[in-house]
């Protein structure tokens, strides 16, 4: 009973985690309080792995890693990237995956995705390329730097933290490196030999035809009897249909709260046409057929701008309304893109997700605050941290440099070497303490202690073994090695609904159970399922792609063509250099 149990709430976690119609933080504590009820764990083993060295390492890194970003680090080594601008589009894939790479064996590759955005956007329209052919690499790149040291992914700290609590030696900070650096030069190389003959060339154009606007937008003329006359512009009786500009006497004003409408205005509108045609006659308003373009939208102080919706950001899950989105920034949405789909009409009514780019008008000032706000990343050419404090980025690195090197050594825990780097950020100002709570990815934390303690349930229960005599009794025939690739190849599908640090907590238990079945290396599955789980990247809902799906204008099958190409080959070396490290 107890192992059907187990079996369902393992289904129950895939399937809502598929959805995602609930957070999988709530999930995952959804889960725990089942096992808690069926007797399975008594509270304190549900809720120990929340409270784990592993758990504070990496709520200490995220500290040090917002720290780097606020103080200008994170821009000063982005601005590296500029030297792409003399180089062709090989030279430049090649140098931005190698920074992608390098930066990420350090620090979130979600992070470092979203910081390096805007400058390879930058250098793919100086170079003149399109985006799509250097933003799926260099997050492709993020991933496999991030297979080089334990702090490289959250993948990583979670499935060393569950090897610990089995019994297992932890990673070391450099034990992965070997193996890492392999996966990464060859997964560069297969992008630059075979990946790039199937990145898409997705012709950026104007932002009206990217954004399919332009069949949206309509001029109108305010007449004598009009009931518009002297109303505020953002309060008119218009349903769904925005004013972006208003020309009076032929001069262009861009409407804010103080401004009303006047007799003989021409209003530059964003609406269904059929919609405003059918209120011409109540309103007083008669529509122009006037051809629109970018620069109608614009003027010396008001400009367009592209909006990701970054992964923690307050917008996902909620809709343009719910965040009374236009007076908190001060800026009009005129549509949102997902996943290669324009919404133009009643977007305030979109439940905003994670990769949405938002295409928003407004004051040159208001679009510079967006660059200080963390929800939102403005994807244009970077102008880094206003007034940034160096002195404060250098004490940082200097901190983070010393907590590894503590780490590594073994002079301190690195639990508590990264606990000490993060204090004295703080303490030393480099980082205040909200911004240091705001920065912890909480619901990270929960997942992963969460399917900590779930795997724990499955060795005590039993399931583990039952699941591992199943599997030794249908592949042994074909050899350990046939095996170990099983459970790779199943990670690499598990991570598709899953979030990588769950698809491996979910796989380790079954993989330790069955090397010990086997009588093999319980090192060499362990590692194997860690790895695999980092470089599964055949669909774009891993957060790093998530984050460069919507700048690219890419579609599913990109992925899966470059994104299957690169993890087949990954796991192929993988199953090679494996076991040449970690003997079975």
């Amino acid at each position: 009973m107890e192992i059907a149990i187990i079996l369902s709430l393992l289904a129950l976690a895939i399937v809502l985690f598929s959805l995602e119609k609930i957070s999988p933080d709530i999930v995952t504590l959804l889960i725990l309080s089942v096992l808690i009820i069926a007797g399975i764990l008594t509270p304190k083993e549900a809720f120990e792995g929340l409270s784990s060295d592993f758990i504070i390492m990496l709520a200490c890194i995220f500290i040090i890693s917002a720290s780097l970003q606020n103080n200008g680090v994170m821009d000063w080594m982005s601005a590296r990237l500029k030297n792409a601008e003399k180089l062709g589009e090989t030279q430049s894939m090649l140098l931005v995956m190698f920074m992608a790479g390098a930066i990420s064996a350090f620090m979130n590759n979600t992070t470092v995705t979203a910081v390096l955005i805007p400058s390879v956007i930058s250098i793919a329209r100086r170079i003149n390329i399109s985006p799509s052919r250097l933003l799926m690499p260099m997050a492709f790149a993020t991933l496999f730097g991030g297979t080089c040291t334990l702090i490289g992914t959250s993948t990583n700290v979670a499935g060393s933290a569950y090897m610990a609590k089995v019994g297992l030696a932890p990673l070391s900070m450099f034990e992965l490196l070997p193996a890492g650096i392999i996966i990464w030069i060859t997964g560069t190389l297969s992008m630059l030999l075979i990946g790039r003959r199937f990145l898409p060339n997705n012709i950026e154009g104007n932002i009206t035809e990217r954004y399919s606007i332009r069949q949206y937008l309509s001029e109108i003329v305010i007449l004598p009897n009009s009931k518009l006359l002297n109303k505020p512009v953002f309060n008119l009786d218009l349903g769904d249909i925005k004013v972006l500009k208003v020309l009076r006497n032929k001069e262009p004003i861009f409407p804010d709260a103080n401004t009303r409408i006047a007799r003989g205005d021409l209003l530059l509108v964003e609406g269904d046409r059929v919609e405003l045609f059918q209120m011409r006659k109540n309103m007083g308003i008669e529509i122009l057929g006037a051809a629109i373009s970018d620069t109608d939208l614009e003027s010396e102080e008001v400009k367009l701008a592209e909006l990701l919706v970054l992964t923690h950001s307050e917008l996902v899950n909620n809709t343009l309304k719910d965040v009374d989105f236009r007076r908190k920034y001060h800026l009009s949405v005129l549509a949102i893109h997902r996943k290669n789909y324009n919404f133009t009409e009643k977007i305030g009514h979109v439940e905003i997700k994670t990769g949405d780019v938002l295409l928003v008008q407004g004051k040159k000032d208001d679009i510079a605050m967006i660059r200080k706000n963390p929800d939102l990343l403005v994807i244009s050419e970077p102008e880094g941290v206003k007034n940034p404090d160096l002195r404060k980025g250098i004490l940082t690195a200097a901190l983070f440099a010393s907590a590894v090197v503590a780490g590594s050594l073994g002079v301190l825990p690195l639990s508590v070497a990264f606990l000490l780097a993060a204090i004295i950020s703080v303490l030393t100002r480099c980082i205040d303490l909200e911004s240091a709570y705001s920065s912890i990815d909480w619901r990270l934390l929960v997942l992963i202690g969460g399917m900590t303690a779930f795997g724990l349930a499955m060795e005590k229960t039993g399931t583990d073994v039952f699941l591992a005599n199943q599997v030794v009794n249908l592949l042994s025939p074909l050899g350990n090695y046939f095996i170990l690739a099983g459970f790779m190849v199943v990670t690499i599908l598990l991570t598709q609904p899953m979030s990588n640090a769950a698809a491996a907590m979910v796989v380790l238990p079954l993989a330790i159970q069955t090397a010990n079945t086997l009588g093999v290396n319980e090192r060499t599955f362990a590692i194997s399922i860690i790895l695999s789980a980092s470089v599964s990247m055949i669909t774009p809902f891993e957060p790093a792609c998530i984050l460069v799906y919507g700048p690219g204008q890419y579609r599913i099958r990109d992925f899966l063509k470059v994104g299957g190409i690169l993890t087949l080959v990954s796991l192929v070396v993988m199953l090679y250099i494996i076991p040449l490290f970690w003997p079975m």
